[in-house]
């Protein structure tokens, strides 16, 4: 077997083991994670409130059930549905919502005038009253997208209590729902519409309130140590969407590249049968810059304000990639550096071999510090995205 054909199998072979390496590290970033801090049942809520060491005075158990929801803006999130609470006779007549009023605040809701809350049934129970509002809220939240197109979000619902003066937790109506199990999903509609999103898991769980402040109310320190309500819907990303329209743009362009580094040669015949000259090369990489230029404002326009995502990674990739081919035909040609054995090697035989290789590895590179080295997001308040994807 001459050298040429060694150094091929060489590159065939790194190239499938690569290809196979970058699937499997793409399929472990698409997968998610159940988050340990859910609460599945009553009794791990009652283990929560008896260790965060400030006692409630009042425990309303609330549910909530989610009939639609969309990305509206930049840091908007429009959701609606019914939220329900439990009111003991003897128990919690004090905090009893009369009608027209509400038992509970969302406080990330952004349009509080325009959104709506109004009750939509009361009913009598064996123990006590159950009251019932349908909501529509538009809720400021933020989510990370550096991971993109392997992104999954968590849109949670916040719930402080209605009364301020009190200490009252609230707690999930867990009594509501045929299953709340770590897999399970729950209160949200099935025939919800998800767009380009795919529902991955719902949950409960508190979070300690971040207050500062007794809000004035100065005997009651509960609400420097509140903990809050959160009813999460972990939505996943179809990652069949963003690849057909990010990542085949990309290919294809890298596939042209390595058409233009495959015309590199001093061979006679071969030279005028490809056509080859530096300046027809470097043209093909300028047109090329370009192309990926535009697609990557694009991408960034979509992802205003964020840091680098997983997937401009690749745009970053293209533009070394492009450098290096014109600049490998500048030297090939000119033969300014004879020096430079493994670039006139065998008419250019070592990077044209090299060229898929070094593609993958990169993004093997890159795909395993996502996976692996980068430091997950803390949950924050405010959208950095709008896509309404």
């Amino acid at each position: 077997m001459s050298i040429e054909k060694k150094v091929w199998l060489i590159s065939g072979l790194l190239t499938l083991g690569l290809a196979g390496l970058l699937l499997k590290l793409w399929i472990d970033l698409n997968h998610f994670e159940g988050d340990p801090t859910q609460l599945p049942d009553q009794a791990s809520v009652d283990a929560y409130l008896d260790k965060i060491g400030t006692a409630p005075e009042y425990r309303v158990r609330t549910g909530i059930f989610i009939k639609s929801f969309i990305f509206t803006g930049a840091s908007n999130v429009q959701v609606s549905g019914y939220i329900w609470q439990h009111f003991e006779d003897g128990v919690h007549d004090a905090i009893k919502p009369v009608e027209g009023e509400v038992g509970f605040i969302l406080p990330e809701a952004v349009d509080v005038g325009n959104g709506v809350i109004e009750e939509v049934y009361r009913m009598s129970q064996p123990d006590g009253e159950l009251i019932g509002w349908y909501f529509e809220q538009t809720l400021r939240q933020k989510f990370d997208y550096t991971s993109y197109p392997f992104d999954h979000k968590t849109v949670w619902i916040r719930f402080w209590p209605g009364e301020f003066d009190v200490n009252v937790a609230l707690t999930p109506d867990f009594s509501a729902y045929p299953a709340t199990g770590p897999s399970d999903v729950f209160g949200i509609d099935n025939e919800i519409v998800m767009g380009t999103w795919e529902r991955e898991n719902t949950y409960f769980d508190y979070r300690l309130s971040d207050l500062d402040t007794t809000l004035g109310i100065g005997q009651n320190e509960f609400q420097t140590n509140l903990p809050e309500l959160h009813y999460n819907f972990v939505i996943k990303r179809n990652f069949a969407n963003a690849f057909i329209v990010h990542m085949v743009p990309l290919i294809v362009v890298t596939m042209l590249l390595f058409g233009a580094v495959m015309t590199v040669t001093r061979r006679e015949g071969l030279v005028e049968r490809h056509d080859f000259s530096t300046s027809s090369v470097i043209g093909t990489c300028s047109v090329l810059f370009f192309v990926i230029l535009l697609a990557h404002v694009q991408l960034r326009e979509g992802f205003a304000g964020s840091p680098v995502i997983y997937m401009e990674s690749f745009f970053f990739l293209m533009y070394f990639l492009l450098l290096g081919v014109s600049v490998n035909t500048y030297l090939f040609a000119s033969e300014a550096v004879p020096s430079l054995w493994i670039i006139h090697y065998k008419d250019n035989l070592l990077p044209k071999a090299a060229f898929w290789p070094f593609v993958l590895l990169c993004m093997v590179t890159i795909t395993a510090y996502n996976l692996y080295l980068k430091e997950p997001p803390k949950p924050q308040l405010e959208v950095t995205h709008a896509d309404g994807d």
